[in-house]
């Protein structure tokens, strides 16, 4: 390798080693992404919104797939479709306006503690 020149490698490999739930966490965050990306694209019309779409989908099952190495496939997929469930409807709430009624907080609510459950219990 020229001098000066860094090879990220040794980043990439560290990333490897991370705890499964770090990898299920960041899958369930680009989940969101790719959802709110998809309502931004008005259909898919918006190309830009369309890349990032397309960019936080791959990241996500990329990263999904990298949590189940260690993790159930149920656990995963579980948690994965709750912190994006929850998450994309929070992001409706505060962004696009989506309502925010008594019966809903409460069910995402649950949603969250089911995630925490499933964490405790595997």
């Amino acid at each position: 390798m020229a001098r000066g020149i860094v090879s990220p490698m040794p980043f990439v490999r560290s990333l490897s080693h991370l705890n499964p739930w770090v990898y299920l966490v960041a899958a369930g965050v680009f989940e969101m992404g790719f959802t709110s990306f998809m309502k931004l694209s008005h259909g898919f019309e918006r190309w830009g919104y369309d890349v990032c779409f397309a960019v936080c989908a791959l990241l996500s099952f990329g990263l999904l797939n990298l949590s189940t190495r260690d993790l159930s496939l149920g656990t995963a997929y579980a948690v994965w479709t709750g912190i994006g469930a929850f998450g994309t409807a929070a992001v409706g709430i505060l962004f696009f306006k989506d309502p925010a009624t008594f019966w809903r907080v409460v069910f995402l609510t649950t949603l969250i503690g089911s995630i925490i459950g499933l964490k405790l219990v595997s």
